[in-house]
């Protein structure tokens, strides 16, 4: 790799981190004229908190503008021409920013809106798949952690299937590792009220 296509692939995943960390959450819930949404529920900046913090229509801005964050990392890198495996990097840069926020003291959201966002640019089928399943589980259960658990693991299923099959490049192999991953390790205290039967429907206020 030349020093050009370093810088590029350095600013590329630096960029997709900063951006993943803009604490929407907050800012929305800021505007909105309510409080910060890290002072309820799991404490946490993504859209369930914000909706028990200001309502649905915030919740909801807050969620997009958070899906926008994975769609900013990745079409960044592209636009500097850094190829696949940065584009990908980028993506995965977007989802550790989104919870691990340079702006929050590293704290923020789960990952799972901005990994989204990144795979509507990387691989929009996959992202058609995971939102009717993310979705579904939702309403069954009312349960957004394992909405986003469930979702993210099919969304994993599905790439690295469909990079062993050979439709998409070795790289997403990766990529379908990697991001799933991330989500459930920020998911970790999830996980735990959800085997132990202490975790907050989705709505519930406090």
């Amino acid at each position: 790799m030349q020093i050009d296509e370093l810088v590029r692939a350095i600013l590329a995943i630096v960029v997709g981190y900063v951006v993943g960390g803009i604490p929407w959450g907050v800012i929305v819930a800021r505007v909105a004229g309510g409080p910060d949404p890290r002072s309820l529920g799991s404490g946490r900046t993504g859209g369930a908190n914000v909706l028990r913090a200001v309502g649905p229509r915030a919740a909801l801005a807050s969620g997009l503008l958070d899906v926008g964050k994975g769609v900013v990392a990745v079409l960044f890198a592209r636009l500097l021409g850094t190829g696949l495996v940065i584009e990908i990097l980028a993506a995965l840069a977007a989802i550790l920013g989104h919870s691990r926020s340079p702006f929050l003291g590293l704290q923020g959201g789960r990952g799972v809106s901005a990994g989204i966002g990144g795979l509507l640019v990387l691989q929009p089928i996959v992202a058609a798949v995971i939102v009717p399943v993310f979705a579904l589980v939702l309403v069954l259960s009312r349960y957004s952690s394992l909405a986003s658990l469930t979702a993210s693991a099919v969304g994993g299923i599905v790439v690295v299937a469909m990079a062993i099959a050979a439709p998409l490049p070795v790289a997403y192999i990766g990529y379908g590792i990697a991001a799933p991953a991330m989500i459930w390790i920020f998911h970790a205290d999830n996980i735990q009220r959800l085997l132990r039967g202490q975790e907050r429907r989705f709505g519930e206020r406090g």
